[in-house]
């Protein structure tokens, strides 16, 4: 099993040194740096490289200033994020934003492993005491407003495997402006909230195979 180049983002400099410790004996990842929200966080996730961003929001729920852009961009440009909370209320927050795991801040090491490993293999995965944020947005598989075009199945299938939208870009030959044209006809024809919800729907709905 490989294992996993993790960089952590958190806001608070101590819950940074805190889950790096608790991971730092874990052999399944390699923990590559720690990053504040405000720390020019695309070019900087860029150069870390990481599998996974474990982007923790903290108790006061990400309400500075940075932590909630850099949780955009975070997800718009790095292949899988995951989110750790500490109410519905932050999970809210991660779901919307379109994150690929939804985490509990109190969870032990091994469930944040597992966490980890499940979202970088492509599942959309939600902490079981949260996991109300999930259904209450895709309770049952509506069908489509329109049908996607077949350049917007492609689409929908590199963001399934977790493809930033430069990614994309670069593997269809389009500007990432046209990227961004596509998603936003997908999740208006899937009547998604975030990428996330779009590949819930889609696999309901038998769009796409994770």
């Amino acid at each position: 099993m490989s294992v996993l180049r993790l960089l952590i983002v958190a806001e608070d400099p101590l819950a940074r040194a805190g889950l790096a410790a608790a991971l730092a004996s874990e052999p399944e990842v390699e923990v590559v740096g720690r990053l504040g929200p405000s720390d020019e966080i695309i070019t900087r996730v860029a150069a870390f490289d990481p599998d996974v961003v474990l982007f923790d929001l903290g108790w006061e729920g990400g309400r500075g200033e940075a932590a909630p852009d850099a949780l955009a961009d975070l997800i718009d440009a790095a292949r899988t994020v995951v989110v750790m909370v500490a109410d519905a209320g932050q999970a809210r927050q991660a779901w919307l934003a379109g994150a690929n795991a939804i985490l509990s801040r109190e969870s032990a090491a091994p469930e944040v492993i597992a966490g980890l490993r499940a979202a970088h293999a492509g599942l959309v995965v939600v902490d079981p005491e949260l996991s109300d944020v999930l259904s209450s947005r895709s309770r049952e598989a509506e069908p489509l407003i329109e049908d996607l075009t077949p350049r917007e199945l492609e689409v929908l299938d590199l963001v399934a495997d977790g493809l930033t939208n430069r990614a994309i870009a670069q593997r269809l030959g389009i500007s990432e402006n046209t990227v961004k044209f596509h998603l936003n006809a997908i999740l208006g024809k899937l009547g998604a909230q975030s990428r996330t919800d779009a590949i819930v729907r889609a696999t309901r709905l038998g769009i796409i195979a994770l």
